[in-house]
């Protein structure tokens, strides 16, 4: 995989092969960490509405956020919101190339279009020209709800991987064609194996940074583990350069989802982890109340630490070894294992404290 862009990444994270654009402050791709990215569901016109709600975002993760512009006033609007926002911002544009070169103009960190349905080859030359004059990268997004007539017909109507990552290639050979190479591409399906399977075959073909998400996942619940099962399988393969966990929920919610996807892969961590045992019977101590009360303490921590709470001997002790603080319980007592060692033994009353203790010294020691 060759890498064009003269921008150095500060550090490693997600493939460094993959070629790496500038959006904003932020660096995607080649090495850099995965970004956490989720979209305004406000009036982009409102713009004390969207500032407020992108202020949510950014208290919650959020490292990227893309606003529609559907129209010149949302365009307006653009401008106040980019110098008020303490994130870069994404201007979402379908259809009207005049919207993107107000975005560009007004200062958006990156562009979602699709080049196919910005109109003529002159007018889609007029945004990669402005785009390329101030580094501005383009996302292309294909949806599997949005494919190319004669794609469906040729597959029979139905969407199938190959047929998403054709689409996306079309789309690429026109910024090829423009000398235009700080892209990003998104494959989107709201099918998981649908939208694994492109974003493999995709990564087969081109080294262009991956924008990773399952479209129109659903409420929380069940949308939450969809996006789970698909972000999450394409990062263990080393997969993806951005995400968005896509809900219909408020946005601040996919961005909680959307850390635990990385946590739970290992691609990133920012906060402490909890490992809890299942309970059965041999349970000898209130375990679930100590482990929420020890989950709303670790809720003011940042810092990517891993905690156990298990309560009985049985498995305790080993899954506490490889924790930095682990709580053991049984018969009335417990343990306290800091690194793998034993510091304490407390009555299991007792034990909230301890945990308290060994916290602060923990964080007081990473501190030094």
């Amino acid at each position: 995989m060759s890498n064009q862009n003269h921008i150095s990444p500060p550090h490693f994270g997600s493939d460094p092969r993959v070629r790496y654009v500038k959006v904003g402050n932020l660096i995607i791709g080649g090495g850099a960490p995965v970004v956490v990215q989720s979209m305004c569901s406000t009036d982009t016109r409102d713009v004390d509405a969207t500032l407020a709600q992108i202020q949510r975002l950014a208290a919650a993760g959020c490292e990227l956020v893309r606003v529609a512009v559907p129209d010149k006033k949302a365009s307006q609007a653009l401008r106040n919101i980019v110098k008020g926002s303490p994130l870069p911002i994404v201007a979402d544009i379908h259809y009207h190339h005049q919207r993107a070169l107000e975005a560009i103009a007004a200062g958006a960190a990156k562009v979602r279009v699709n080049p196919g349905n910005i109109g003529s080859r002159d007018r889609l030359k007029m945004v990669v020209e402005s785009a390329g004059a101030r580094r501005v990268p383009i996302r292309i997004g294909v949806n599997s709800g949005s494919l190319p007539d004669d794609i469906l017909e040729r597959d029979h109507f139905i969407v199938t991987p190959q047929g998403m990552v054709d689409a996306a290639l079309r789309e690429v050979e026109l910024l090829d064609k423009e000398g235009f190479r700080d892209i990003v591409v998104s494959l989107k399906a709201s099918d998981v194996k649908t939208t694994v399977e492109a974003n493999r075959l995709f990564r087969e073909r081109c080294d262009i940074p991956l924008h990773l998400g399952i479209t129109e996942a659903g409420l929380k619940g069940y949308g939450s583990i969809k996006s789970a099962i698909g972000i999450g399988a394409l990062l263990m393969q080393n997969i993806g350069e951005t995400i968005r966990v896509s809900l219909a929920a408020e946005p601040e919610e996919e961005i909680e989802i959307a850390w635990w996807i990385l946590e739970a892969t290992g691609v990133r961590r920012r906060s402490p982890e909890l490992v809890v045992c299942p309970t059965c019977g041999r349970l000898e101590i209130e375990l679930i109340p100590l482990a929420k009360e020890v989950e709303r303490i670790l809720k003011e921590i940042k810092l990517p630490i891993k905690v156990a709470v298990m309560g009985c001997i049985v498995n305790g002790p080993g899954e506490c070894r490889d924790a930095d603080i682990g709580l053991v319980g049984g018969r009335g007592k417990g343990l306290v294992i800091r690194n793998g060692n034993m510091v304490q033994t407390v009555k299991e009353t007792e034990l909230l404290n301890a945990f308290r203790q060994e916290l602060d010294g923990l964080i007081e020691g990473r501190k030094a």
